[in-house]
């Protein structure tokens, strides 16, 4: 008889030799599933990437890297093609990118298997984003498993899950004798000494300094006590602020007078060494600070294994610890905590009591039963079956693997220790005209959006580069140098130039996503030291000032000076539109220059930003009025710098500058938060797509094999030479596309701000009928029909 094929599941996690719970987890769960199913069963892992990069063995098939939006897209396609059954996916919010992790569900939408979820934290009080992506997520899966029967209230009164779709299973741990520790004490010279243990990745929120506050009481009650405190330091808390943490507690142990009672082991145990220890445990302690923690793999271990356990109450010691499982302690309280211990150490009745109903209770959560459970509930009849060629809708379709993943080959070409050389002849740098500051500040833009989807070392490496740079430019009094010559001399009487705003920019960009929390207060620094030159600015350096104020103000929005700077800033800019405004020029100038989208994209974040309606009013007529003299119902064609394009006279089409695609781009999507009108989003990556063909001269500015950017497109072909400002304006228009994926992963039904509910819709309409006549004539019937539903 022909044995049935193999249940293939994909697990969705972390995974060894990545060092965090819930990669011990899955590799758990996949090692006693394959108990229960033999060879029943096939997993597939797809592991999801830290910062760090590991050598991966089986079953690990596929990675994801975090913030890399196009690998979810990618992923669940490899799925899909692997004819899997289901998938299990481990969620932790801080394992996914995205707002609130929420490109996970982009990949579950993709999925053809049908997706069970198990969810190792529940929020009792989400924020907008956390809610928004855990309701999705919930649709999404097929079921939900919790760890603690809490989870299944609060997803069902917090988050409207059904609860027939909920389904608890416990925490798996090891299944170890009940052992006397005296027996594997002399493993760790220990003889003798009582001992208490604490064990998981070291962090400000485990309320080890508490614990270490309570040990004098109980060393005078019990001189021979010993407490370990085993586990690494947590990465996250390395990468921000190294050992800090732990050094500190290590001082706190010897201002206390406790360094023979106290031992830290800090590093990552194996599986044997972790048993070891907790059988050598007397006495087990989790002096947690919050009570909102719905799960801990090391609470149930230690219960498993027959611990006498004191805790704070947090969720998942309330119900592990209930019924006389363990001693509930109040939080932060020191005294309670020591007296509790004392009690057990002195009271050998209660303390084998403790440890007898623990460990029977644990029998019930044994990984061997709960690889079963999950085996179980993997193969229910009523799992929806495999759907092949599973159809999604068009906005889950938009494929970042239509553009190039963000290049730092030739960034780092043109990089060397002082900044960003300007100009290259061909790829090569040329040295004759150094650096400016404009390319720094804007590398520096480049590289925190780049490092915050990304976080590769290199890119934090150029970001110090680039950064130091401008610091370098701020002088005493604030202003900005910005040219320097190749030997590090800045260039006396610069030419007028808008480096302070685009500086402010680059700033406030650090400033609302620090790719480390130690940039913050000295940036914060030099922004506060440079705002007050803003009145004195051109038109355009308003402009990115404006973007780098509201940037400040997502960090700091009690602000005032900063909010009455830009309220100022965007003033003249409007004033300069109504100056110039005419019946059939609707723009801030008599004639279109450079960069222009800068203006339109400072007045729609201006508006946002501070709740003001009329700068979103002058943002949709202007970009209304751009994108009519830009965009021909097919690709773009941006204003030519070989005679601009003045008022009432032909518009010159050449030379084209990348520059223009940069801020066009970040005004579509400025336009789109601001109004909520889809046709703004299919319109930002049209043109983006300038970059890579759909341009007048049907050739990519993008070079694929030296991952440059031609400088600009001229009549007769490209300009060859890849500088500095081409280069960088191609990242930053392609980080922010990945951005907006990443971004309107939901579809919005309508504007959601209070600001766009006041905007005149006129504006909107001309847009749309703007787009609608042009892609018509431009005979495109696909992209016609489009403008036509938008309309």
């Amino acid at each position: 008889m022909a044995r049935a094929p193999a249940k293939k599941i994909a697990f969705i996690a972390s995974y060894p030799p990545r060092q965090c719970g819930i990669a011990t987890f899955t590799s758990d769960l996949t090692k006693h599933i394959r108990g229960a199913g033999g060879r029943g069963f096939e997993p597939l892992v797809v592991a999801m990437q830290s910062n760090g990069s590991y050598q991966y063995s089986d079953p690990v098939k596929f990675e994801i890297r975090c913030n890399v939006k196009n690998d979810y897209i990618s992923a669940a396609d490899y799925i899909n093609f692997s004819h899997v059954d289901v998938v299990s996916v481990q969620h932790e919010f801080g394992l996914f990118g995205g707002s609130a992790g929420s490109h996970l569900n982009l990949l579950l939408r993709r999925l053809s298997a049908p997706a069970i979820t198990t969810m190792h934290t529940v929020l009792d009080e989400p924020e907008r984003d956390y809610y928004r992506a855990t309701v999705d997520l919930c649709e999404l899966s097929h079921k939900i498993v919790v760890m603690n029967r809490r989870g299944i209230t609060m997803l069902r009164d917090i988050y409207g899950v059904p609860e027939k779709k909920i389904q608890f299973i416990p925490h798996g741990i090891p299944d170890l004798p009940f052992v006397d520790s005296s027996y594997y004490k002399h493993k760790f010279a220990m003889e003798g000494r009582r001992t208490i243990l604490t064990f998981g990745l070291l962090g400000r929120g485990k309320g080890i300094d508490n614990m270490l506050r309570a040990m004098p009481a109980i060393v005078a009650a019990e001189p021979s006590v010993l407490y370990i405190i085993l586990g690494a330091t947590h990465p996250d808390i390395i990468r921000s602020e190294g050992e800090q943490y732990r050094f500190s507690l290590k001082h706190m142990v010897k201002e206390l007078g406790i360094q023979d009672n106290v031992i830290f082991h800090n590093r990552f145990v194996n599986e044997e060494e972790l048993h070891n220890f907790l059988c050598a445990a007397d006495i087990y302690v989790t002096p947690y600070q919050q009570r909102q923690q719905l799960t801990s793999g090391t609470l149930a271990y230690a219960v498993g294994t027959g611990k006498a356990v004191v805790s704070t109450p947090y969720w998942a010691a309330e119900e592990l610890l209930a019924d006389g499982r363990g001693k509930l302690v109040p939080f932060n309280s020191t005294q309670n905590m020591s007296d509790a211990i004392i009690d057990l150490l002195r009271n050998n009745t209660q303390f084998n009591t403790l440890r007898r109903m623990a460990y029977d209770f644990g029998r019930s959560m044994t990984w061997p039963v709960v690889g079963k459970m999950y085996w179980k509930m993997f193969n229910e009849k009523q799992l929806p079956p495999h759907i092949p060629g599973r159809t999604v809708t068009t906005t889950q379709a938009i494929s970042i693997l239509e553009v190039p993943e963000p290049p730092l080959d030739h960034l780092k070409r043109l990089t060397d220790d002082t900044g960003l050389i300007q100009h290259a002849k061909f790829t090569i740098p040329n040295r004759e005209y150094g650096y400016c500051t404009d390319d720094n500040a804007r590398a520096v833009v480049a590289m925190t959006k780049y490092f915050a989807q990304y976080a590769e070392p290199q890119a934090l490496r150029l970001f110090d580069i680039y950064l130091s740079f401008i610091y370098h430019a701020q002088q005493s009094d604030g202003t900005i140098n910005n040219l320097m010559s190749y030997d590090r001399r800045w260039v006396e009487d610069d030419p007028p130039h808008e480096a302070l705003g685009r500086t402010l920019w680059a700033f406030g960009t650090v400033i609302a996503k620090p790719p480390l929390p130690r940039y913050l207060p000295i940036i914060k620094d030099c922004f506060d030291h440079s705002v007050r030159h803003v009145p004195a600015l051109p038109i355009r350096g308003k402009a990115y000032a404006i973007l780098g104020m509201a940037d400040y103000l997502t960090q700091f929005p009690g602000a005032s000076d900063i909010k009455r700077f830009l309220a100022s800033a965007a003033d003249d800019i409007a004033a300069h539109f109504r100056r110039t405004e005419g019946h059939d020029w609707h723009w801030f100038e008599d004639e279109f220059t450079y960069d222009n989208a800068i203006l339109p994209l400072a007045m729609y974040v201006a508006g946002m930003a501070i709740s003001e309606p009329k700068y979103i009013d002058v943002a949709n007529k202007t970009a209304a009025f751009l994108l009519e003299n830009t965009y021909d119902g097919s690709h773009f064609s941006f204003v030519g710098c070989n005679g601009w394009f003045r008022r009432g006279q032909k518009r010159a089409r050449f030379d084209q500058q990348p520059i223009e695609v940069t801020t066009t781009v970040m005004m579509l999507r400025a336009a789109w938060d601001a109004t909520g009108e889809k046709q703004f989003m299919r319109l930002q990556k049209k043109a983006f797509d300038w970059f890579l063909g759909e341009n007048d001269l049907g050739t990519p500015v993008y070079d694929f094999k030296t991952k440059g950017c031609s400088d600009g497109l001229m009549q007769n072909g490209l300009n060859l030479n890849q500088g500095a400002e081409s280069l960088v304006s191609f990242l930053i228009s392609l980080l922010c596309i990945l951005e907006s994926y990443a971004a309107t992963g939901v579809q919005r039904e309508g504007p959601e701000t209070p600001v766009a509910d006041k905007v005149a819709n006129i504006t909107l309409n001309a847009v749309k009928d703007i787009l609608a006549h042009k892609e018509m004539l431009a005979g495109d019937p696909s992209e016609a029909m489009v403008a036509e539903e938008i309309g």
